[in-house]
């Protein structure tokens, strides 16, 4: 195992807790911001999804804009804007008017995914096609609103999009197979794998990424993450209790059940069928648990094996404090430097 010296982030997806609201959730996610600010995390991403009563965060661009006047020093960004659902020069922007707000702190990451079901991703774009040369064109499309340029015929030349600004956000495409991650590496993007959406053939794919990696305006050099679900403790009781949380919500993902996050009381009393223990097993390689020694030792196998220097930690729980908790430990544990956020 190497001695590298690892970055830690957070992405947030403002998961809302039995009992709870969105509202709560969306107060949660300034604290957690502000914590993370705090700790000496380097950036705080923001998820869109649509058409859910289990989370909160629909439109990042806005969240964004608030985090980042609760915050100080922390990156703020997208994990990620779902491309297709959207204007490319709305998108274009939103992200130029929030660098110019806040220089050199903000982020736009970048999905194909819906984020949402498919009724929900037309309506919210009624000239979605699905198909993926359509978002490699949205693509092209965005970069020539982000820089004024019309070199590949793709934008229209007399819409610019404003405020006209010096400095570009991060762009980073967010992937969970090979495919996106060489769209990355032709276009000059940083990579984001999702490892917690699939856990199988990442490694591989940061390295091609990097192998085929082109300089842009945008990155001089590949740079990459990787993302994934982690549940820390003070004890391994109160781990495999988080953990057993993700469990069973994975699962009822996997049936089209979209509930609020479960309460350890109905996961802990809830039977198994062998065939869904199966699947529980298998999401296990999406997560990683413990106690803060042990999560160390594996996010930094994880990172090895990615050949990255930072991993983005999504967190949930049933309860505000052990989601909070899980950060601090890794913050403590990873030696983080602390900002004076005051």
């Amino acid at each position: 195992m190497s001695d590298r010296k690892i970055r830690l982030s957070v992405l947030d997806q403002s998961p809302i807790r039995k009992g709870s609201n969105a509202v709560e959730a969306l107060q949660e996610s300034i604290q957690l911001a502000q914590l993370a600010d705090r700790l000496g995390f380097t950036r705080y991403w923001l998820s869109e999804h649509h058409n859910t009563r289990a989370l909160a965060g629909a439109a990042p661009e806005i969240l964004i804009a608030r985090l980042a006047a609760a915050t100080k020093y922390i990156r703020l960004g997208s994990g990620g804007v779902m491309l297709p659902n959207h204007s490319t020069l709305k998108v274009a922007e939103n992200f130029r008017l929030l660098e110019a707000l806040y220089p050199n702190r903000i982020d736009l990451g970048i999905g194909r995914a819906p984020g949402g079901d498919r009724l929900t991703a037309h309506i919210l774009n009624p000239s979605n096609s699905f198909e993926p040369r359509e978002f490699v064109q949205q693509i092209h499309d965005l970069e020539g609103y982000l820089t004024d340029s019309n070199a590949l015929g793709t934008v229209h030349e007399k819409v610019k999009a404003i405020p006209q600004i010096d400095t570009f956000p991060g762009l980073w495409m967010l992937t969970s197979s090979g495919e996106s991650g060489l769209l990355a590496a032709r276009q000059g993007w940083a990579l984001s794998f999702a490892h917690f959406i699939y856990p199988v053939g990442g490694p591989q794919a940061v390295r091609t990424y990097r192998d085929r990696f082109q300089p842009s305006v945008f990155l001089p050099q590949p740079e990459a993450n990787v993302g994934i679900f982690v549940f820390c403790a003070d004890t391994q009781e109160k781990a495999d209790e988080l953990q057993a949380m993700m469990d069973y919500r994975l699962l009822s993902l996997e049936k089209g059940k979209f509930d609020v996050y479960p309460t350890w009381e109905e996961v802990r009393d809830y039977e198994y069928t062998d065939m869904e223990w199966q699947r529980v097993m298998a999401n296990r390689g999406r997560m990683i648990s413990g106690t803060p020694k042990n999560v160390k030792i594996k996010l930094q196998k994880l990172a090895d094996d990615y050949q990255v220097d930072e991993i983005v930690i999504a967190t949930m729980a049933d309860k505000v404090e052990d989601r909070f908790r899980s950060y601090e430990l890794l913050a403590e544990q990873f030696q983080l430097e602390p900002r004076d956020t005051k």
